[in-house]
């Protein structure tokens, strides 16, 4: 019985070889058995980490880490890191190591550097081998209460047992709202605060460093679909089949999924302004007061923007490629398919003079169409039509032009400056928000040079599965309103 326990939890868990192979290849165990780990930890905490970077040019990391390298070298001596900056930096970027990723942004002729997932992983490890000064326990097991609350309630299918919690959390309420009509308030207590508050930065750094990881999920299901493009021996068609179903998979993986829900919660409005208004309200706690970094949390949703847009462009990139591939596959079929043709060709011209006897080619399951005469219609001649080119000439020539200067010009650039206004006091502001602060004056038109602008824009999106209601008045005082697709105009970096 205990033998067959532990084969089971074997089966189940990692066994023997998995471990030895991780060890073997894996980019993090590889960094943390690395004689240079504390340097090239060092670096990577102080260039991305700590600040929460990410894309840095290589000029910048080479000048971070000769700063590094010269500390160390002041105290620890020349002769103790001898390689250049440079030289680290190409060496953790290699292949072989992976514990940098190294790429070509748009826009930048210098490399960028970002960390990988597994070096994350070892540094977030390492930071834990410190020790924590406060460890959060009661706000992790509320925090366990509420999801599991959430996942047994969610997935709730009979509909009185979830009118009856509906029903229980109702009471919960009503009986809150009693005890605070009569003067009792229940105020958290300092520990229970700060222990909430520590959850709460660890689960933020935690969403940050997951970024890197969900990217590097995606780049894997984009490097096994273009593998099975180039490996392909079929038919085009099934290729397009097996394209457009590869692309779904990136789009409709659970990873792809849950990274859609996130965005599709960040780019809300509604939820984001609650949110920044939390933040707010959580660095007046008195009970935080003294709490390191408590004015920081302020900044949490805009360190999140940079990541998940970056995520974004990395599935908008992936998805660009596959269109490539898919092109230069067109380009090689179309070109064997000429091949081909010029072969056939060129054998005809070769018997042109003396044709082989006997059959020549053979063509097996081709016939001939039979039509019956008088199944065909009969000729019809096409039927004149009269045009009367004619002009009247009116005898009184005095014409009202006033239609003429009734015309009216959307200035672009106008509509432009508005979309900035908005935007100096956020990140990211909707086509409504822009027109709440600077109303249509000239309707339609207006709205369809935001659209163009929005089209011809790299920092706005056209959310097709949303929409929003617009409204103006005409100069009758007449009330008009448009429903159209959500565009979200975001600020440039």
């Amino acid at each position: 019985m205990v033998s067959e326990a532990i084969t089971t939890f074997l089966e189940f868990f990692m066994d023997y070889f998995s471990i030895n192979s991780l060890r073997e290849n894996h980019a993090g165990w590889s960094l943390l058995r690395a004689q240079n780990a504390p340097l090239a930890l060092t670096f990577f905490m102080a260039a991305f980490t700590g600040p929460n970077q990410r894309n840095l040019g290589r000029q910048d990391l080479v000048e971070i880490l000769d700063d590094v390298l010269f500390s160390l070298r002041d105290t620890l001596g020349e002769e103790r890191f001898p390689r250049s900056a440079s030289e680290y930096l190409d060496d953790w970027a290699e292949p072989a190591k992976a514990w940098l990723r190294k790429f070509y942004a748009e826009n930048r002729d210098e490399p960028v550097y970002d960390l990988t997932a597994s070096t994350e992983d070892v540094i977030r490890w390492v930071e834990a081998l410190r020790g924590r000064d406060f460890v959060p326990t009661q706000s992790r097991l509320s925090s366990i209460f509420n999801l599991l609350k959430t996942l047994v309630h969610g997935s709730e299918t009979d509909p009185d047992a979830r009118l009856a919690e509906l029903q229980r959390q109702r009471d919960d309420i009503d009986e809150q709202m009693e005890l605070i009509r009569s003067g009792t308030i229940a105020v958290m207590s300092r520990p229970e605060a700060v222990d909430h508050f520590h959850q709460l930065t660890t689960q933020a750094k935690d969403l940050l460093s997951d970024f890197r990881e969900v990217e590097a999920n995606f780049r894997k299901l984009d490097r096994k679909l273009r593998e099975q493009i180039s490996l392909w021996e079929g038919g085009q068609g099934d290729l397009l089949e097996s394209i457009f179903s590869s692309q779904q998979d990136i789009s409709g993986s659970l990873q792809g999924r849950t990274f859609q829900g996130f965005w599709d919660y960040l780019m809300s409005p509604q939820l984001r302004s609650e949110l920044h208004e939390l933040l707010e309200r959580a660095t007046h706690i008195d009970a935080l007061a003294t709490q390191e970094g408590l004015h920081s949390i302020t900044s949490m949703q805009k360190d999140w923007l940079p990541a998940v847009e970056q995520t974004q462009s990395t599935v908008r990139q992936l998805s660009a490629q596959i269109r490539r591939l898919l092109d230069d596959k067109v380009f090689l079929e179309n070109k064997r398919i000429m091949a081909l043709i010029r072969n056939i060709e060129s054998g005809a011209v070769a018997v042109r003079a003396i044709p082989p006897t006997g059959v020549f080619a053979d063509l097996p399951g081709h016939d001939v169409p039979v039509a019956l005469p008088f199944e065909r219609p009969l000729y019809e001649p096409s039927r004149q039509t009269p045009i009367n080119d004619f002009v009247d000439v009116a005898d009184d020539l005095d014409v009202d032009a006033q239609a003429l200067f009734e015309q009216f010009h959307v200035d672009p650039q106008k509509l432009e400056a508005n979309i900035d206004a908005v935007l100096a006091d956020a990140e990211q502001a909707t086509l409504a928000e822009v027109t709440d602060a600077f109303p249509l004056s000239q309707g339609l038109a207006e709205l369809v040079t935001y659209f163009q602008l929005a089209t011809a824009s790299s920092s706005a999106t056209i959310d097709s599965d949303s929409v929003q209601t617009l409204s103006w008045t005409l100069p009758d005082g007449s009330l008009r309103e448009a429903t159209v697709e959500k565009i979200i105009f975001v600020r440039p970096s």
